[in-house]
Parts: C-alpha cells; sequence; structure tokens
C-alpha cells in the first residue's frame, strides 16, 4: 500500500462542532462556532477551547474568564456554520438564529436552550499557541437536555440527539455505534443450552 508525505498540518480529525457562548451582560453576550475543543483531564474535569486573538469572542473570554460549550445537533447546524462565518460585532447571533438564552447553573455566560448539552466553564489558563490561544478551562457544570436521556441507562443518546462534527471544511453528522469502550476484550456469556424436549 502506497503512503505520501503531507506538509504539517490539522489532520486530526472529525471535530466536534459547537457553539461557545460568551458574555455576562445582554449586551455584549456572544456565540462563536469552534471546533478546536476537547478533553483535556478527567479529574479534574477540564476541557480547552482555541480562539484567534482577533476574533470578537476573544477578548469577552479573556476578561470575564467564564464560557459555555454548547453540544450542536443536525437541527443546529445551519446556526453552527452562520455564526462561525458572521461576527457578533455587526450582528445579534441569537436573534439571527432564533436561539434562545437560558441561565447557566454556575457561571454567568447563558446557555442555548436548544443545545442537547451545555457545559459551564472557567478559565484556569491561557496559552499562546500561534494562529490561536488556548483557553484551559475546568468543568463546573453540565446541563443536560432530559430529551435527550435514556430513560433505562440514564445516559445522553447520541442517537436521539443526531450531534455533528466537523472535518475537513464539512460538518457530519455522527453515525451508528460500533462498540462500547472495552468491547473488544470483554468476555462472551455463554449461552445455555436447551434440553431435548423444550
Amino acid at each position: 500500500m502506497a503512503k505520501v508525505n503531507w506538509k504539517p498540518g490539522t489532520m486530526v480529525y472529525p471535530l466536534p462542532a459547537v457553539l461557545v457562548s460568551c458574555g455576562v451582560t445582554p449586551e455584549e453576550q456572544n456565540l462563536i462556532t469552534i471546533a478546536w475543543t476537547g478533553t483535556i483531564c478527567s479529574d479534574p474535569p477540564m476541557c480547552y477551547i482555541s480562539v484567534r486573538p482577533s476574533r470578537h469572542s476573544y477578548e469577552i473570554i479573556k476578561r470575564t474568564g467564564e464560557y459555555v460549550i454548547n453540544l450542536t445537533t443536525a437541527e443546529l447546524a445551519r446556526a453552527t456554520d452562520w455564526c462561525g462565518v458572521r461576527s457578533g460585532k455587526k450582528f445579534d447571533k441569537w436573534k439571527e438564529m432564533g436561539l434562545t438564552r437560558a441561565p447557566a447553573s454556575v457561571v454567568q455566560v447563558p446557555i442555548i436552550e436548544e443545545a442537547p448539552i451545555s457545559i459551564e466553564c472557567k478559565v484556569k489558563d491561557i496559552i499562546a499557541l500561534g494562529t490561536h490561544d488556548m483557553f484551559i478551562s475546568e468543568v463546573v457544570n453540565v446541563i443536560a437536555d432530559e430529551q435527550y436521556i435514556d430513560p433505562k441507562t440514564g445516559a445522553f443518546s447520541l442517537k436521539k440527539a443526531s450531534p455533528i462534527c466537523y472535518s475537513h471544511g464539512h460538518y457530519f453528522e455522527l453515525g451508528k455505534a460500533i462498540g462500547k469502550f472495552g468491547w473488544s476484550v470483554q468476555k462472551k456469556k455463554k449461552r445455555k443450552k436447551k434440553k431435548p424436549g423444550n
């Protein structure tokens, strides 16, 4: 099988396409689409977002030290893209996309009511990397929409939520499940043999 070398680039795909809400006062509250995001620690729960210093939301997040990562769905795909190509300096993105502000539980930043999961974050450190600065943050609360929670297991249902991800300039819905963590080494349950006549 032939292999080719490419110049160094961002090849870790797909990534979650999220809408990050920021701002404390109604006048400054904004939305920014982020793909450079992820989990960096389990305990304490920590994550990051990377933002270009030129973006309108950058100074808001830097000054307030708070933001909310709102996961997106297929229904929110248009809003996710639109909020990534329009500036909060010129548009009220909440109004333009018909998104609803709702109060968070810990931070002062609003969550997006329509989002299946909203992750409240407090900035712990900012690292300048190059084109982007990384906001390393602690997760202080998670708000989940009940309609996406499996009543049997209490777990968040990806199938119901239909979350979207970003890869090489395109948005995709996540596909079907192919296994769960540890399934590759899990012992198979032995089936009981039926007795003759049963």
